[in-house]
């Protein structure tokens, strides 16, 4: 164990961002009496993420460059029997991974959260709930037990719920932090009942424990049934994947939390929270590995996801649910990668797509505030002209999102599709069409949203609701709704500057350390005889040149290249085409289809939340008021009411009375002795 990864060091990390977040959520708020000012309060925050940020540099140097491991605990909790409850760390080259992506998409926020912020009341309070989800998610990824890992997925679901609800006296968001919370709830009942399996039958939460106890649990059923307790148990674990990486039908939460601010979009959206299944399942590989029909399982719900949340991109007029949706899309293909056994393609893709989707959604904040607060593309156009730093960072955002060779989303992307070309199990046919079309589709969407922001005519001057925003009714800058787009400052053109580089570089420079040179040995483990396109795919990429310039020649480039061309011919040069499809989509019924989003949140709210309160108005009525409070509560006064009512009569206070009862007892006792004899 390398002498360079001690505790303290460790523990800086995660506690370094807490430091900042306390002390401006305490004293830069009314709470403490406002005594921290912006300045300090942000400097604070951003000083906590900045630290983070270069010790996991250090960590990963120590990890990748001189093969340093850490796996220890750091406090122990409880014992409860032989089960150990206790806080670590295991660093590794996952963690060290993640530890980088997360502090520095985190940090990026911070600062372009000063000027994206600027004029919010909330200032500080932001600052704070920003960094405080820095920690939680610093101590999913760096836990060595489930314990911790549970710990830390909640407290990101927590901060969630206070970021995406920022704006508390706006109805929409406190529906939206609402809904994410109770959808996240569903994931996560079944990934403590996986979690609970586990502890049941291993007796520990430690990984490594459970790894070296996996060959007997692999052996055992379920009680009372003949279901594989490995297969419930990954099933379950991974039900909690589906709701914090909002996989269908627990999507439903990531579209509506757009009512966060843009610059939470993507620190939540983009680089953590939604990655966190992602990263559970790979960490969880070894249990996996033994259940192909929890793998089965895996691949499906991802080709749903990816493909069909793709689709819905198309209708969407406001800039950040537009590339909500893309996210949806891309969390879709990382899932797939987990189900074909591609855990490194998957982590892969999960690294690349934090970079250009943090850019897109920070883009999309730039642009939002150039628009000075419009988010509906139909009221923007020919906005290159005006804010060029956003307009070609957010097109090389584009170019990696949607797979274009020598682009980072490109190796990742194109490894996931070749991945399911190799797999065996049996839903990967249908995966296998999910990923080539979601390509066109992604492609589609993208430049849809692109050539309308971008390109064409100036349309600022017509939007006829100029404070649509996400600002809580804030003014737009002192602007009147019919002035000019502006570039935004520094402060939030530099991240995306900083963004982009990793967007078009990451991809080839790790692509063959990550999938085929060992950078996730004795980290990720698959079983190469019964999931071979890891094998397979190590046969047909030789480096990252050679595969960039063989892209131009397979289907996924011809159809993110037709996405763009059709994309441009629809809304560049024939807009009437789109128009005339969308009327003929509402004639036959589509287009509400897609709108209602394919009924999930119609089902949500009319069964699921109506029923809830059926139920709940049943079991009050006929729970609560009849039986506790009529039988058991109210009836049991009654009763010995009734009791009392009867014996005050023998309780008159004469003594012939008193003798009578006493007469009366001794002759029915000596009567049931006599009768018992008999």
């Amino acid at each position: 164990m390398s002498q360079t990864l001690s505790a303290s060091m460790l523990l800086a990390v995660p506690l370094a961002p807490l430091a900042g977040s306390v002390l401006a959520g305490i004293f830069g708020t009314a709470f403490g009496g406002n005594k921290f000012g912006r300045g300090i309060s942000h400097s604070l925050t951003i000083l906590g993420v900045l630290i983070s940020f270069i010790l996991s540099a250090l960590v990963f140097q120590s990890v990748v460059f001189d093969g340093a491991r850490f796996d220890q605990t750091i406090y122990e909790w409880m014992t409860v029997g032989s089960l150990k409850m206790e806080v670590g760390f295991l660093i590794d080259s996952i963690t060290a991974m993640m530890m980088c992506v997360v502090t520095f998409v985190s940090l990026m926020v911070h600062i372009y959260t000063m000027g994206y912020m600027e004029e919010d009341d909330g200032y500080n309070r932001f600052f704070s709930y920003i960094s405080l989800f820095t920690f939680s998610m610093l101590m999913l990824v760096m836990s060595n037990n489930l314990l911790q890992l549970f710990f830390g997925w909640e407290a990101v679901g927590l901060v969630s719920y206070l970021l995406i609800g920022f704006y508390y006296k706006k109805p929409t968001a406190t529906f939206a932090n609402m809904k994410a919370f109770l959808v996240n709830r569903v994931g996560d009942f079944g990934f403590i009942l996986g979690i609970g399996l586990i502890a049941a039958y291993t007796g520990t939460l430690h990984y490594a424990e459970i790894f070296a106890k996996l060959p007997e649990f692999a052996t055992q059923t379920l009680p009372g049934t003949d279901w594989s307790l490995v297969t419930v148990t990954a099933i379950c674990l991974f039900i909690g994947a589906m709701g914090k990486s909002a996989q269908f039908p627990l999507h439903a939460w990531l579209p509506d939390s757009m009512e966060g601010p843009t610059p939470i979009s993507a620190l939540i959206h983009a680089a953590t929270m939604v990655t966190a299944g992602i990263f559970m399942v790979s960490r969880m590989s070894p249990l996996y590995e033994l259940s192909d029909v929890a793998l089965n399982f895996i691949l499906v719900i991802g080709s749903i996801t990816a493909l069909f949340m793709g689709i819905l991109g198309i209708i969407q007029n406001d800039i950040k649910r537009v590339i909500a949706y893309s996210t949806l899309s891309q969390l879709g293909y990382m899932t797939i990668a987990l189900g074909v056994s591609a855990y490194s393609v998957a982590t892969f893709h999960l690294m690349t797509h934090a970079f250009f989707k943090a850019l897109l959604f920070l883009g999309a904040g730039s642009v939002i505030m150039g628009m000075h607060h419009n988010q509906d593309i139909r009221w923007m156009g020919a906005v290159r002209k005006y804010m060029p730093i956003t307009w070609i960072t957010f097109l090389l955002g584009n170019l990696a999102l949607i797979g274009t060779p020598f682009f980072s989303g490109f190796y990742s992307k194109d490894a996931i599709i070749e991945a399911v070309h190799a797999s065996n199990l049996p839903a990967s046919g249908f995966a296998n069409f999910a990923v080539l079309a979601g390509v066109f589709i992604t492609a589609f969407y993208s430049f849809r949203l692109y050539f309308i922001v971008f390109h064409g005519k100036e349309r600022y001057d017509q939007n006829p609701d100029a404070h649509h925003d996400d600002h809580h009714g804030h003014d737009d800058h002192g602007h009147g709704h019919d002035a000019k787009p502006h570039e935004s400052p520094w402060v939030v053109t530099a991240p995306l500057v900083l963004l982009a580089i990793p967007s078009v570089v990451i991809g080839a420079i790790a692509l063959m350390p990550m999938l085929f040179g060992g950078f996730f040995d004795g980290v990720i483990f698959i079983d190469h005889a019964k999931h071979p396109a890891m094998t397979e795919l190590a046969e047909k990429i030789h480096g990252w040149l050679p595969m960039a310039l063989h892209g131009f020649q397979t289907a996924p480039f011809w159809l993110a290249l037709a996405g763009v061309v059709v994309s441009y011919l629809f809304y560049m040069v024939k807009p009437e085409i789109p128009a005339g499809i969308m009327a003929l989509s509402k004639k036959i019924g589509l287009y509400q289809v897609l709108e209602g989003k394919y009924g999930v949140d119609w089902v949500y709210e009319n069964i699921f939340a109506r029923g809830a309160r059926v139920l709940g108005t049943v079991f009050w009525k006929a729970g609560d008021q009849a039986v506790i409070d009529g039988a058991l509560v109210n009836g049991s006064w009654k009763i010995v009411g009734k009791i009392a009512s009867v014996i005050r009569w023998f309780q008159s206070g004469y003594i012939y009375h008193y003798a009578l009862v006493m007469i009366l007892g001794i002759f029915l006792l000596m009567t049931y002795f006599v009768w018992l004899n008999k």
